[in-house]
């Protein structure tokens, strides 16, 4: 009886080693997760579908978060806060703060993970302030990532601000106040 016991736990030991291990992602998933990180940038650029565009691409729990300092400042969870978040706490698309400003996303790392991947990615912003090529480093995204069935999704994405950053730049400049 010791011997079968210690027989099945010998087979047993790898298969359960190996379930608690990350799947490997093919490159097929590597290609679709650049793509949503990509599609996150545009989203976030155009403001499409008053930000439920950018929403669609978090599965329908998927939260968002900002980040200063260590310390996690802003939290936006489900459908209806993330297309605020894309809104820029506006009613519709015409003011967000980053008017004018294209996201890009730089040296993206992805790794497999229990229940998808993780990954980061550096932010950089491009025509703040209104001028076209002013450009600034806005830290990174630390990200979870989940297959869904209608692909890949953010599960979470939490920018963090570069060391010593504690605020970013904004796009177009409002138009100054006229004297009256």
């Amino acid at each position: 009886m010791k011997r079968l016991i210690g027989t099945l736990a010998a087979l047993l030991i790898p298969i359960i080693a190996t379930a608690q291990q990350p799947s490997a992602l093919t490159p097929q998933d590597h290609l679709a997760i650049q793509q949503l990180v990509s599609k996150y940038a545009y989203a976030i650029d155009e403001c499409t579908n008053k930000g439920y565009d950018y929403a669609d691409l978090y599965t329908p729990d998927g939260v968002f978060r900002t980040s200063r300092g260590g310390k996690v400042l802003n939290t936006f969870a489900g459908r209806e806060r993330l297309a605020e978040a894309a809104r820029g706490g506006m009613a519709d698309c015409k003011a967000v703060p980053w008017a004018g400003i294209v996201h890009l996303m730089a040296n993206h790392v992805i790794e497999p993970a229990p229940g998808g991947a993780t990954g980061k990615v550096y932010l950089i912003a491009i025509g703040l302030d209104g001028v076209s090529g002013k450009v600034e480093a806005q830290g990174r995204y630390d990200d979870e990532y989940v297959r869904t069935p209608q692909g890949w999704r953010f599960k979470s994405r939490t920018h963090v601000l570069a060391a010593g950053q504690q605020e970013v730049s904004r796009g177009s400049r409002q138009p100054a106040a006229t004297p009256r």
